[in-house]
């Protein structure tokens, strides 16, 4: 299907400068800062209403959540919370269900980069309500949901073209990535994977700008650390990895791999099942709540902790710091939390899928490294090492983001001990995820409702080209009262594509190739064309695109003064003939 991607809808004049953008790219990284700080705090707020009925908006998802005062009472928390939840957003906002990332996916490629304003507030509560009450999905994929709608609603409140908004949806969402995690270089790899159409010097600039904007709020509210603040893992940065653990992570990239295809399949099924089942989105939701209710009490019924739960970090901690090393522990944290979060996604539940996918891999990895410790001893092998690689891998496969996936993942543990082992895994991850699922769980859902994404950003040969590179120079000026005396003197095969008419030494008129046999036979007046366009000779092919857009026009002549009609300064004619040709000549040139 043909991808929507409206480049303009607004003239030139109305591109803001250099220095406006850099100002709202700044509102926006303070808006992502300081909205990452509320959303924490209505999590919390939240949680602890549920969990233990009082009003506190402190909540350290670094640490296990106790028992709640309810008892048994917990499996009925997530079931009222998916009340709260299921009226928030069919009410409101249907967009603010899911994982959000592919929401902000297509307003920037289909709906000309415009994010309604109210989605802000029912994305915050939505998410708040499903994480505080047990439900097994991230904070990042709201934040990124919030932070893109923030610059989206600037970008239509102050008047800019669209390309200008969708850097700051863009911005929007790297902000908030950063905050977040506190991965101010992940966040901006995030934005130049998944959200900018293209990339420039300028775009990177200010998704930067924010980035950090947010990214030191972050910092001054809670702490230089990184999201899993393990010394023990910085200690190792100058010890090398054995070889045998790197040898083991090709296997293990495509264990990964398949974990990441599963991880996908598992939603959308879960989704369907859902749907198909429950027509009313009460009960659809109700439901899932409860069977995540049973699986959260009979965890903390026979382990002494929910595990699953929220988003999940006390239990990726544990596991890097290898607390928990039990196989068969392993192998139900990652079953548990592959059910949960099917359930709370597929049956309506607001939230995101990184933090999921960074238990499922930690789980998974720490797992195959304890299997490959009792098959190799005395191999140097460290479970702990895969868990790293495995949180890359299954955020790699899964999202498509692999550049995402090996900073991030670096940024929360600091562990340059392990960058090698993130890189192969991450890789190969994605790899065989993309051969056996081509869509990401971010795609596949646009791709189910008939919205073709493109698969990565991609350098455009043809943007590169200035408007004498392609136009033709097959055409001839005649003046007006000459037309009908010229047609009869020449070959109709010899003639020329185009035939400019001047009057008084300014074009005034088009006669197509197509056309100009009619000439003879027809009004001559009422095929001549005075509907164009001009630009210059350098324009570039965007503006050349964005100038037939807005003048509504598809003639446009070249011309070496900016403006000019006059003979002397016309060099060239582009028309969607000229447009097609060089396309299709970038296209030869990018598959050769």
């Amino acid at each position: 299907m043909k991808i929507n991607i409206k480049t303009n809808t607004h003239t030139d004049s109305d591109e803001l400068k250099l220095i406006w953008m850099i100002i709202l790219a700044f509102l926006v990284g303070v808006i992502g800062g300081f909205g990452s700080l509320i959303f924490r705090g209505m999590i919390g707020l939240f949680h602890n209403l549920f969990f233990y009925a009082k009003l506190d908006v402190f909540y350290n998802t670094d640490l296990h959540t106790p028992p709640s005062i309810w008892g048994i009472g917990i499996i009925l928390i997530p079931v009222i919370g998916s009340v709260l939840v299921t009226w928030l957003t069919t009410t409101f906002a249907p967009e603010a269900r899911g994982h959000g990332v592919p929401e902000v996916m297509d307003a920037i490629y289909y709906r000309d980069g415009k994010i309604r304003p109210i989605v802000v507030l029912v994305k915050a509560l939505a998410s708040s309500v499903s994480i505080g009450t047990g439900g097994s999905v991230g904070r990042e994929g709201p934040i990124i949901q919030i932070g893109a709608a923030f610059g989206s609603t600037l970008g239509q409140i102050v008047k800019m073209p669209s390309r200008q908004r969708i850097i700051l949806i863009a911005a929007g969402a790297a902000a908030g990535i950063a905050s977040t995690f506190n991965a101010p270089i992940g966040g901006l790899a995030f934005a130049i994977e998944l959200m900018l159409v293209s990339v420039s010097a300028f775009s990177v600039a200010l998704v930067a700008i924010a980035t950090v904007t947010a990214t030191i709020i972050g910092r001054i509210f809670l702490g230089m650390a990184p999201s899993f603040n393990i010394p023990d893992l910085a200690m190792k940065g100058l010890v090398p990895v054995h070889m045998s653990t790197m040898l083991l992570m090709l296997p293990f990239g495509v264990l990964i791999g398949l974990a990441a295809t599963l991880f996908i399949h598992s939603i959308y099924w879960s989704e369907d099942k859902f749907e198909e089942m429950f027509k009313n989105p009460y009960i659809r939701h109700a439901l899932g709540m409860f069977i995540l209710g049973i699986i959260m009490y009979l965890f903390i019924r026979f382990t002494g902790q929910y595990y699953i739960d929220g988003v999940g970090y006390s239990t990726i901690i544990d596991i890097l710091k290898a607390v928990l090393s039990n196989p068969l522990l392993l192998f139900l944290l990652f079953v548990g939390k592959l059910v949960a979060t099917s359930l709370t996604l597929g049956s309506g539940a607001s939230g995101g899928v990184f933090s999921p996918s960074l238990f499922l891999g930690a789980s998974l990895g720490a797992l195959f490294g304890k299997i490959c410790v009792f098959i190799l001893p005395g191999m140097g092998i460290d479970p702990v090492i895969f868990a790293i690689a495995g949180m890359a891998g299954m955020v790699s496969g899964s999202t498509g983001a692999v550049i995402t996936a090996i900073t991030m993942t670096f940024e929360q543990t600091r562990d340059y001990h392990a960058i090698l082992p993130i890189m192969l895994s991450a890789s190969f991850a994605y790899a065989i995820r993309a051969k056996l699922c081509p869509e990401s769980i971010y795609t596949l859902k646009l791709f189910r409702r008939g919205q073709k994404l493109p698969l990565g950003l991609q350098a455009s040969i043809s943007s590169t080209k200035c408007a004498n590179n392609f136009m033709t120079k097959d055409f001839i000026v005649i003046p007006r009262e000459k037309q009908k005396e010229w047609l009869h003197a020449h070959d109709p095969v010899q003639r020329p594509k185009y035939v400019l008419v001047e009057e008084e030494g300014y074009i005034t008129g088009l006669i197509r190739e197509d056309l100009q046999y009619l000439l003879l036979d027809s009004n001559e007046e009422e095929l001549i064309s005075n509907k164009f366009a001009t630009v210059l000779y350098c324009a570039t092919w965007p503006v050349v695109l964005r100038t037939m857009n807005t003048a509504e026009v598809d003639i446009i002549l070249v011309s070496k003064k900016k403006g000019s009609t006059n003979v002397n300064d016309v060099i060239g004619i582009i028309t969607p003939r000229e447009i097609i040709a060089n396309a299709q000549k970038s296209a030869a040139l990018m598959m050769s």
